[in-house]
């Protein structure tokens, strides 16, 4: 079953395509193997109110930023970037289904990726999105904050 929802984030992502507004945009590649995501944050307030991307990598990179913004879009940044600490605790399960069934209601689809937490070498492809979303999440945030000194998109 976990199977089927990546291959299918995979292959139908959710929120493709780079989208305006914004606030934030940023680039991260996994040097490993070569997987990248272009990340566009749009804040209203501090709700996250679009998350876009581009990408391109190996299906559980693809799939892991599909997933992910489904489950962030319409939180606020400091909720989604809890979420992805959940995340970040399921990366470093080893598989435990423990980990996992304690994490389904919070993770929803992104549960499907307690198997990658098997293979250390897969485990940067899962995280890469989450890591992008982290940091344009603080950019955005430094952009809508008028007391910060660097506006503007970053």
């Amino acid at each position: 079953m976990y199977q089927e929802i990546i291959l299918d984030h995979y292959r139908n992502p959710h929120g493709r395509g780079l989208r305006d507004p914004f606030e934030a945009e940023v680039h991260h590649v996994n040097p490993t193997c070569g997987d990248e995501v272009t990340l566009r944050v749009h804040l209203d307030g501090d709700r996250l109110a679009d998350v876009s991307y581009e990408g391109m990598g190996c299906s559980i990179s693809q799939a892991s930023v599909s997933a992910m913004r489904d489950l962030v879009v319409g939180r606020t940044v400091p909720e989604a970037l809890e979420t992805g600490e959940h995340f970040m605790t399921l990366m470093q399960s080893r598989g435990d289904p423990s980990v996992a069934e304690k994490l389904e209601d919070e993770l929803e689809d992104a549960v499907a990726f307690a198997g990658v937490s098997k293979y250390p070498a897969r485990i940067k492809c899962a995280l890469m999105s989450w890591m992008a979303l982290k940091d344009a999440s603080a950019r955005a945030l430094s952009v809508t904050d008028p007391t910060t000194p660097t506006g503007g998109h970053q």
